[in-house]
Formats: C-alpha cells, structure tokens, sequence
C-alpha cells in the first residue's frame, strides 16, 4: 500500500501524522490532498532512517540540493562534505546526481548519512554502467534501464526523475521549432539519443505502466523530468516544452490512478513575465499536482550569480504556486559545485522560499518576519542574528566589524534612526 492507496481508504498514516505536525496542519488536510494529487508525502517504504517530506499545496515551499560526482571529478568525501553542507544551509532534500566512480557505493552512503529524502536520475547510473562495460549508453537494452530503477528503489531512494516525456511527437516539435540550446537536460538528452540510435520510442513512455508499478512496490515518489526544458530564456515556453507538459500531464493521471504519488518538474530558464503563466499552465495540464522547477533563471548573463538569477525566478515561481525548488549554485553552467557553493545556493533558495510562501500567505510564514522585526526594533543584535535565516553568515559580519555602541551598527553608529526614534519618544 502507498500513501496514496492509504489516502484514497480514508487512512491518517503515522506519514501523515509526522507531515501535518511540521506543516501546522491537521493530519486530515495532509489526507485529503494526498488523495486529490494535491500533495505527496515523500518516503521510500525502506528509507526509514528519515523523516517523511510532505510537498505540494498549501504547504511550505520546499528546497532541493543538487549533488553528486561526475565522471571528472570524484571524491565520496567530498560529496558526504556537500550533503552535510546542504542539510546545514536547511535543505528539504538532495538528490544525488553522481555520474562517476562507484555510483552504488556514493548513493549508499549518502543514504546513510542523510537525515532528508533523497532522490536520483536513474539513467545517469545506466549511462555510466553502460559506459563500463565497453559499450555506449544507446546500445542499452530497455531491460537495463529497467534494472537502474529497480536498483535504486530497493536501494530506498525516494524519488527518481524520470524523463518519460521526452517522446518521438516531442521530439519533433523540438526539431521545428528551431531552438537556440535545443536540449539542455542530461536526461533528455540521453534518451533522445537512444530513441534516435534505436529507431524506437522512449521505453519510459512506452513502458510507464512498468515504471509506475515498481514506484507503487516501493512507494517512490514519480518526479516526472522536464526533459525538454528550455535551457536559455528565448527558447521558453515554447511548443516542445508544452508538448511534453500535456505528455506528463496525461502520465500523471496513469500513475495516480495506479495509486502511485507523482510530482512534475518545470522549466529552468524563463523570462520574469512568463514565470506565472507557466506555473499556472502545469497545475492545469496535470490537474494541480506538486510542480518542481530549476530556478527557473530569469536571465541567463550572470555566470558566477545563477544563484542570485535563480532567486529572483524562484521567488515569484513560489507565490505563483510552484512547490518545491531546486537549488542553483553560483557555479552553475560554469563546474560541479563545491560545499561553499552548495551552502550558498541552499540558503538563496530558502530566502526564494520563504519569499514566496509570505506572497501566498502560508501558515506561520509572515511571523517570523514579523518576530525579527521586533527583535531589530528592540536593537536586539544576538536575537536578530538568531532569527536570521542564516545565522552563521549573519553572526560573522557583525562580529567582523563590532561597533563602539554595542547598541547599533557601523552603518550608521550615533545616527542609527531606532536608537534616535526611541530617545526621543522617552
């Protein structure tokens, strides 16, 4: 039984339970949106190690960390620094993205570190196995895409983006529609290959019923992959990337019908204006499921500040109704990110978050606002820094530059308008 079939019996689980009491909500709202699609509850049934991770409407925006080796850069240590430095920051959830070295032996140990869901890409492990054992990731049989996801869901992943969408009509809208990046994901991009070297179509598409039903053994979370998305903000919003929305879209009513949970993940360069409509236009098309999105970026000319650019869109992406955002770190487009890099992006996205849920007036979201401005008020510096999203940064810059009043800033010391305001209302 997944929470879905739970749901759907008019079950509280102990899932539930442990959700609603983070979310400040009643276990019944938690149910009844797991069962409208609305909302899932996120928890491999043998990852017991975690918490369970509810996403989706009327909740509190979530944030994704993004890590993993690559075939240039592998170090398990250094990956177990960057899952400690994301959990730090206050991530929701990683996915381990790793496509060098022992892949098997680095998601284990994540696992087991980890104190949140994780999720993977499994065709990243079959393009890497493929790789090793002499031959290319297009000559793999569909059978050995299949055994990935089965690994890794009897691993205890908890969620697996899966590029079921990237289809032959997809494709082909792709192809005439003339884009600049064409297809950026590394997912989208091996599956296209393989369809085009094999002649067939896309055994995730074709084959959904059978991913769908090792998700329902196990409870893992469908994160229906974006395949196509734009990878620059002209080629947003554009007949490929719908396309593939209506696909995931039909997808998602297959697997929840199935009993399986599922969210969709969206584009991750957009121009600010287009922000809203997208969101808007996936909650319809997959009947409100829990949208994920990449930023989404709302310029691409600030290599070295993605996580800035990736703010800004996931702010307004948040209040729009987008659920859960994945990081962008201020190496993106540029190298694989480093525990600094991780950190930083981690805490960009909460303010994103956090951000968005004050737009949509999610439960307990303007009170900490409120709260921080009242200790600011009450020139309260050890309280302000506590509150503060990020505590460790904040401490260290007043403490870099400590003021003759203990009272104030160095901004504007003796002239500080609180301090003022207050001497002249005693």
């Amino acid at each position: 039984m997944t929470q879905l079939d739970f749901a759907r019996k008019g079950e509280i689980t102990q899932e539930m339970i442990t959700t609603a009491k983070f979310e400040g909500v009643e276990p019944e709202f938690i149910r009844a949106a797991v069962e409208a699609g609305t909302v899932v509850v996120i928890r491999n049934k043998l990852h017991r190690a975690i918490e369970p991770l509810a996403v989706g409407a009327g909740l509190k925006t979530k944030v994704n960390a993004n890590i993993g080796s690559s075939m240039d850069h592998i170090s398990p240590d250094e990956e177990i620094e960057k899952l400690q430095a994301a959990l730090d920051a206050g991530a929701d959830a990683v996915m381990d993205l790793s496509t060098g070295g022992d892949v098997d032996a680095i998601r284990k140990e994540i696992m087991k570190v980890s104190t949140v869901p994780i999720g993977t890409v499994p065709i990243y492990q079959a393009a890497l196995e493929a790789k090793k054992s002499g031959k290319s990731f297009v000559e793999l049989t569909a059978e050995e895409i299949f055994d990935v996801i089965e690994k890794q869901a009897e691993d205890g992943v908890d969620f697996m983006t899966v590029h079921s969408g990237v289809t032959l009509s997809s494709l082909e809208r792709i192809k005439n529609e003339g884009r600049i990046m064409g297809v950026v994901s590394r997912g989208g991009a091996l599956t296209a290959e393989w369809m085009k070297f094999q002649k067939k179509e896309n055994p995730l598409f074709e084959q959904f019923d059978r991913m769908v039903a090792i998700a329902k053994k196990y409870d893992v979370i469908l994160s229906l992959g974006d395949g196509l998305r734009p990878g620059c903000i002209a080629d947003a919003t554009d007949k490929g990337q719908v396309q593939e929305l209506i696909i995931l879209g039909e997808l998602t009513k297959r697997a929840r019908d199935a009993g399986v949970q599922v969210m969709v993940e969206g584009p991750g360069h957009v121009p600010i204006d287009q922000i809203e409509a997208n969101i808007l236009l996936q909650k319809r098309l997959c009947n409100g499921a829990p949208f994920y999105v990449l930023g989404p970026l709302v310029t691409d000319i600030a290599p070295g500040y993605d996580h800035i650019t990736s703010a800004i869109g996931g702010a307004i992406a948040a209040k729009a109704g987008a659920d859960f955002l994945c990081y962008v770190t201020p190496s993106e487009h540029l190298r694989l990110p480093t525990p600094e890099d991780v950190r930083e992006g981690v805490i960009a996205a909460r303010i994103a978050a956090h951000a968005g849920d004050i737009g949509k007036k999610v439960k307990g979201a303007m009170e900490k606002d409120i709260e921080l401005s009242r200790a600011r008020k009450a020139l309260d510096w050890d309280k302000q820094i506590k509150l503060s999203i990020d505590p460790v940064r904040s401490g260290r810059i007043r403490a870099e530059s400590p003021p003759e009043d203990a009272d104030v800033c160095t901004m504007c010391g003796s002239l500080c308008a609180i301090k003022i305001g207050d001497e002249e209302m005693a």
